[in-house]
C-alpha cells in the first residue's frame, strides 16, 4: 500500500534533488530552488509518470486506476509544457507594462513581480518522465 506513496515522493524528490545540482552550478542555490516550477527535469512529470508506471506494474494497464492516473498524467504533461509556459509569457508582458508605469512604492506593493519560467520544455518533462518512470520499476524490483 505505502508503495503508490513512496515512488511518487521519491521520484520527486530525485527529479528535484537534480534540478538543484544542475542549478549549483550556475548561481548559489535557494529555498526557492527547491520547489522551482521550471528547468531541469520535471518534477512534476516524474511524480504523475512514477505514480502511473507504479499501478500499472502492480494493478496492470487494464485496471481502471491506472486509467484515470493515465488520464491524470496526461493532463499535468500538458499543462507543464503548454499552459504553463503560456502563464509564463503572460507574466514576462505584464511585467514589462508594470515597469513602464511610474515608479513608486504603491505600484511596487499592488503589482508584485510575476514569474515568467513556469513551464518546462519538452525535453524537460521526458527526462522528469523517465526519473519517474526508473524510480517506480526500481522499487517495484527492489520490493
Amino acid at each position: 500500500m505505502y508503495i503508490y506513496l513512496i515512488c511518487p515522493i521519491i521520484g520527486f524528490a530525485l527529479a528535484q534533488g537534480t534540478k538543484v545540482f544542475i542549478k549549483s552550478f550556475s548561481h548559489k542555490v535557494t529555498w526557492h530552488d527547491i520547489f522551482a516550477y521550471s528547468d531541469m527535469p520535471s518534477g512534476h512529470t516524474a511524480v504523475v509518470v512514477a505514480l502511473v508506471t507504479i499501478f500499472g506494474l502492480k494493478l496492470g494497464i487494464d485496471s481502471p486506476i491506472f486509467a484515470a492516473a493515465f488520464v491524470f498524467a496526461m493532463i499535468v504533461i500538458v499543462d507543464a509544457i503548454g499552459l504553463r509556459n503560456y502563464l509564463g509569457q503572460h507574466g514576462k508582458t505584464l511585467n514589462v507594462l508594470v515597469k513602464d508605469l511610474r515608479e513608486d512604492e504603491f505600484l511596487d506593493r499592488s503589482y508584485p513581480k510575476l514569474l515568467e519560467r513556469i513551464g518546462h520544455t519538452p525535453f524537460q518533462v521526458i527526462i522528469g518522465g523517465l526519473v519517474g518512470a526508473i524510480t517506480s520499476v526500481v522499487i517495484y524490483w527492489l520490493l
